[in-house]
């Protein structure tokens, strides 16, 4: 872990050279691991959709289970998905207009099917603590201290100013090709301007998998 004391206090306008396309969207229920057939399902769609042209993914996250409070963590679960609920892609402005041309689809995930409805521009955040909730890395050794090692590194090369690194515990997405192995990953304390540009770059590969994409941090 690495943990540094400083408040930084820089102020910033959003640029809009990366956003969240947000689509509203109709489907009650997708299992707990839907990141391949989704982005699978997109890419029916949009063939361009690739981590090549910048794209991602922002996997769905329901609102609560039928099994009760607590969102299911085995992969063939139920999540429970509100009418609020949106599907959202990060993608260079560039695309928009052609992702856009989602709506009005039907996306067939499985056996679930989920309907496309009309898309929203939302700018990236002004926020100096992020986290992506799936970060896959390289590297063979799974463990936690090698992959901060490599996070951290990948973050330095990046040229981003921070005080504070924290990753969570290991998560598998099944891919065709087996398990892709991920961890969660904050980061904080970044200047505004940094914290664009992680959001814009992401980090490690399977972005359209859902991979590597910075949210804010919400703590808990």
């Amino acid at each position: 872990m690495l943990w540094h004391e400083e408040q930084d206090a820089e102020t910033f306008v959003v640029p809009e050279a990366v956003i969240d396309l947000a689509f509203q969207v109709r489907c009650p229920t997708l299992p707990v691991d839907h990141a391949w057939a989704l982005s699978e399902a997109i890419r029916a769609r949009l063939p361009w959709f690739s981590d090549d042209s910048g794209a991602g993914l922002h996997l769905i996250h329901g609102a609560e289970s039928g099994n009760g409070w607590e969102r299911p963590s085995e992969g063939e679960a139920l999540i429970y998905l509100s009418r609020r609920t949106p599907l959202t892609l990060r993608l260079p402005a560039a695309w928009v207009e052609a992702a856009a041309r989602l709506s009005g689809e039907a996306l067939e995930i499985g056996s679930h099917r989920m309907e496309v409805g009309p898309s929203k521009q939302r700018r990236l955040d002004r926020t100096n603590t992020l986290y992506a909730r799936y970060v896959a890395s390289p590297l063979q050794d799974p463990s936690e201290e090698a992959f901060l090692a490599w996070a951290i590194g990948e973050l330095r090369g990046l040229g981003l100013s921070f005080k504070k690194v924290l990753c969570g515990r290991q998560q598998g997405l099944r891919s065709p090709a087996g398990e892709i192995l991920t961890r969660s990953l904050m980061v904080a304390d970044l200047p505004f301007a940094d914290a664009i540009r992680l959001q814009e770059s992401g980090l490690g590969p399977h972005r359209t998998r859902g991979c590597g994409l910075f949210i804010p941090h919400k703590p808990v």
